[in-house]
């Protein structure tokens, strides 16, 4: 008996139709179709994600500061931690053209030499004040518990953000992330233990 092809299609074929079919609905499903929330802005969400970013980064080396001003026998444990800290402002810096327009604020330079950019470049006029040394514990093992918990807090902060980034930024922000984990560790272990 000669083998011929009939004519219905099989269900394996007809399943992955409709799968493709319903992928392609979703793909474009994910837009609503109302335009880009960069056009609202006038920023690219990047931009805005870097910038806040920076701010974020920012008031974290202000927490290293105002930690090691009260507690200068930590300093040489936070120094290498606060390094890293600038490194990543100055990673996370936008590049490129300051904003036009009348509203435009003066963009924070990406410098990596470890030093601090100002505060004031990025941050805008309702932002929270920088934490002074009066906000840091007294004892010294309570100051490390409470700047871990901002290193933990903005490191999980970083991870929240990774769905909404654009690839490289995001790429960038899980690094950024994961290094804030690891300081958070190191600020409450103990220093020279065996683990």
């Amino acid at each position: 008996m000669p083998w011929t092809q009939t004519l219905r299609p099989s269900r394996r074929s007809l399943l992955t139709g409709a799968a493709g079919v319903a992928g392609g609905a979703l793909l474009a499903g994910c837009s609503d179709g109302s335009g880009s929330s960069d056009a609202d802005t006038g920023v690219p969400l990047e931009r805005r994600m870097r910038e806040a970013a920076v701010r974020d980064s920012e008031r974290l080396l202000e927490r290293y500061d105002a930690t090691a001003a009260a507690h200068p026998d930590l300093v040489a444990r936070l120094a290498p931690l606060r390094g890293a800290v600038a490194e990543h402002t100055g990673a996370l810096a936008v590049a490129g053209p300051v904003k036009t327009g009348p509203s435009a604020s003066p963009s924070v330079s990406g410098s990596r030499s470890g030093a601090s950019p100002s505060p004031s470049a990025s941050a805008p006029a309702g932002a929270a004040a920088a934490p002074s040394a009066a906000a840091v514990p007294a004892k010294p093992a309570e100051a490390l518990t409470a700047l871990a918990d901002a290193e933990r807090s903005l490191a999980e902060a970083r991870t929240v953000a990774l769905a909404g980034a654009p690839g490289e930024l995001a790429r960038l922000l899980a690094s950024v992330a994961a290094c804030g984990a690891v300081h958070a560790y190191l600020l409450t272990s103990t220093p020279g233990a065996a683990s």
